[in-house]
């Protein structure tokens, strides 16, 4: 029997192509489905209760569908079952599965509740931060302090965004993830923030935070945060809303630094900020002085 190659030209190609791709390396962004902890209590609780509904979820579709797959399976008509009119209108079967749902939302609202009223208690706060959006960056006003920073995209993930750059995306460091001036916040302070819009609608969404709050023009929405006093370092969020053309190159970066570094930062940009004092002129001798000597040497 001869073997016919055409035919198996394509068996080879899919091979090498499934080869090649398990070879590849990883690529740069990690896939994550869940959500993170983040990087201070208030994020771990929110975890904590979507980890909770999630698992309340699977234990239920283990239950109902688990239950409908036995009775499809084990009562099925071929194998001689005949319905059972008993089960029809039983009132303890509906008392059961009517008070199980209340019980299982009860549990998931209590602790949902209560971590709800955490988010919006910002009382106590240390430090309070005006965010802006504006069509397409982020300006951060620290209240009382006379520092506002404006954030945009940096330059090389812009310049790499642009059509026939001819730049590789993957050899720019955080493509379309960094800023030319990140917001500075300390660690282990409680940092209240303001977020408003001034053009359109964004918002301001920092995974590690747990914060998505919408920018709304004319609107003020308060969030807070308090940073775990070992967290400091570098962290990425993104507008989260369709905010125009350029909405995808709206990125947040918080650069977390001790409350000693945070004091450093702001002093100096508190310095920067201000006007330059003009030098002092030296005064010239007084009329009134000199009238006095021509006057003393004419009477001489």
């Amino acid at each position: 029997m001869m073997l016919k190659i055409p035919r198996l030209v394509p068996l080879f190609t899919a091979g090498a192509v499934a080869l090649a791709a398990l070879a590849a390396p990883p690529a740069h962004a990690a896939w994550t489905l869940n959500m993170t902890p983040g990087i201070s209590a208030m994020s771990r609780q929110i975890y904590g209760l979507h980890m909770l509904m999630f698992w309340w979820c699977v234990g239920i579709a283990i239950v109902v569908f688990g239950f409908m797959i036995f009775s499809m399976v084990r009562f099925r008509k071929s194998n001689g079952s005949v319905a059972d009119t008993n089960f029809l209108h039983n009132t303890r079967i509906e008392i059961m599965w009517t008070l199980l749902p209340v019980l299982i939302l009860i549990s998931m609202a209590v602790p949902a509740a209560r971590v709800l009223i955490q988010t919006e208690d910002a009382t106590g706060s240390q430090l309070t931060i005006r965010v802006t959006g504006y069509q397409w960056k982020w300006g951060y006003e620290y209240v009382d302090t006379g520092v506002t920073v404006l954030s945009t995209l940096d330059s090389a993930s812009n310049r790499a965004r642009e059509l026939g750059s001819g730049i590789d995306p993957t050899t720019v460091p955080n493509y379309l993830l960094e800023v030319d001036h990140p917001l500075v916040v300390p660690a282990g302070v409680k940092v209240r923030v303001l977020i408003t819009g001034q053009d359109v609608i964004h918002s301001w969404w920092v995974p590690a935070l747990a914060i998505k709050k919408d920018a709304i023009p004319g609107f003020i929405n308060e969030a807070w945060f308090q940073i775990d006093a070992d967290k400091t370092g570098l962290y990425r969020g993104q507008c989260a809303e369709l905010c125009g053309r350029d909405h995808g190159f709206m990125p947040i970066v918080i650069d977390v630094r001790s409350p000693q570094g945070f004091q450093q930062w702001l002093k100096a940009q508190e310095d920067a900020a201000k006007p330059a004092t003009p030098p002092t002129a030296t005064p010239a001798p007084a009329a009134a002085n000199t009238a006095s000597s021509s006057i003393g040497t004419t009477r001489g």
